[in-house]
């Protein structure tokens, strides 16, 4: 992928349902170019698919948050399968440093988190936990 395919993609996630003619405007490419490059990037599979993302996509909840989680011992794929199974977990992140995992939560009331967060504390093998509310989404950078 070279830059005009980066330059295409940045276009793209700006407004995903932009015209062929529109992009090639944008990029100062022809049209048969914009065309071509995102037959290539989709046969590729950097592009795998176009979506539309409703407000109530990016914030579906009223209360949402992060949870990041320390892991004791070797349970974490016991730990990742109970959380999985968590309606309110709508994402969950392995990552390094000193959290294991990375809950997105997301709950109808504070009352209702404070549950949640008490159930995934309860959990065997967690050893501590940090959780920041999200206050609003400026930009959500794509959807997998």
């Amino acid at each position: 992928m070279d830059i005009t395919d980066q330059k295409l993609i940045a276009a793209l996630r700006q407004d995903g349902r932009a015209s062929i003619s529109a992009l090639a405007a944008t990029l100062n490419l022809t049209r048969t170019t914009v065309r071509s490059r995102m037959q290539s990037l989709q046969q590729s599979g950097e592009i795998i698919g176009f979506t539309a993302v409703l407000r109530g996509d990016a914030a579906h909840a009223p209360v949402r948050s992060q949870m990041m989680i320390a892991i004791e011992g070797r349970g974490t794929e016991r730990v990742i399968r109970q959380l999985s199974a968590m309606p309110s977990v709508d994402a969950l992140h392995t990552t390094n440093g000193k959290w294991d995992l990375i809950a997105e939560l997301s709950a109808d009331s504070l009352e209702e988190l404070d549950g949640i967060l008490r159930q995934i504390r309860l959990l065997e093998g967690i050893a501590t936990s940090e959780t920041n509310l999200l206050l609003a989404t400026r930009k959500m950078a794509r959807l997998r």
